[in-house]
């Protein structure tokens, strides 16, 4: 019930070693530090050579960074409609980094099929993949994983967490030490990580107290979780496969797959099976 493929459909995903060994999935959050430094194949020393604030617009192509020359034709990266083309051809998985992103260090890996839109900010260690839309005032503050496919929207902030891949949270978020399957966050969604008086997080499942050992630990959302716009979620909420949750509601604790969560009348929330 509280492993990881319960919530993740582990098959083929990119970092599959953050849950190796790990009984509860929260376990994964303890090593996401320690996995980044042991893969992470930084790639934007190049695109920093007049600072952390890019001067112009460039491009990465196999492995080459070019700087001029090149035609952009917008679409949505996260669905590969994202096109670059140079002296009439197309570069295929060539990666855009727009004029004004931040890379705040070298520490940062941007994948094939990629882009950093203009006032992104992003620290590193950070692992970025592939067809992934970092959108324009997003702000990401290290120990990051984004996998493919993946929408880090305006003015989302991220900090030690993980999208595992098609993971969209489109505008308004707040991710921190938090782990993201194939989810679509609404507008507003804030995933709240540290208890109002600090102490270590204590997960109360069916009746079991679950020490998690962690002070900071967001929400895990399994593959499928969808949340309406303005929804929060408390210090250590976990979603299984499926969960919905209406707009404007503040969840809770454990919640297993494809409950509905939504406010009645009185404003307390309640589940239902879809």
């Amino acid at each position: 019930m509280l492993k990881p493929d319960n919530f993740f459909d582990l098959e083929g995903i990119p970092f599959l070693g953050l849950f190796e060994n790990v009984e509860y999935v929260w376990e994964a959050l303890k090593k996401i530090q320690k996995y980044i430094k042991e893969n992470i194949e930084p790639n934007v020393s190049n695109l920093r050579k007049d600072g952390s604030v890019l001067s112009k617009t460039l491009i990465i192509h196999e492995g080459k960074t070019i700087d001029s020359g090149f035609i952009l034709e917008h679409g949505d990266a996260s669905k590969g409609k994202f096109i670059v083309k140079k002296d009439g051809e197309i570069l295929p998985n060539a990666s855009v980094v727009y004029a004004g992103a931040v890379l705040m260090d070298d520490e940062i890996q941007i994948g094939k099929g990629t882009v950093i839109e203009p006032g992104a900010l992003i620290k590193g260690p950070t692992i970025i993949l592939n067809n992934t839309e970092v959108r324009q005032g997003a702000y990401i503050r290290g120990n990051i994983m984004v996998g493919n496919k993946c929408v880090v929207g305006h003015t989302t902030e991220m900090k030690s967490a993980v999208m595992l891949g098609e993971s969209k949270a489109g505008h308004f978020a707040y991710i921190g030490n938090s782990i993201l399957g194939k989810v679509n966050l609404g507008a507003g969604t804030k995933l709240a990580n540290l208890k109002i008086v600090a102490s270590h997080i204590v997960l109360n499942i069916n009746g079991e107290k679950h020490e998690t050992g962690l002070k900071k630990f967001g929400a895990i959302l399994g593959d499928g979780v969808e949340t309406g716009c303005n929804t929060v979620t408390a210090p250590g909420t976990l979603l299984g496969k499926g969960v919905l949750v209406y707009p404007n509601v503040t969840v809770r604790g454990y919640h297993p797959p494809n409950t509905v969560i939504k406010l009645k009348q009185d404003q307390k929330y309640y589940q239902m099976e879809k």
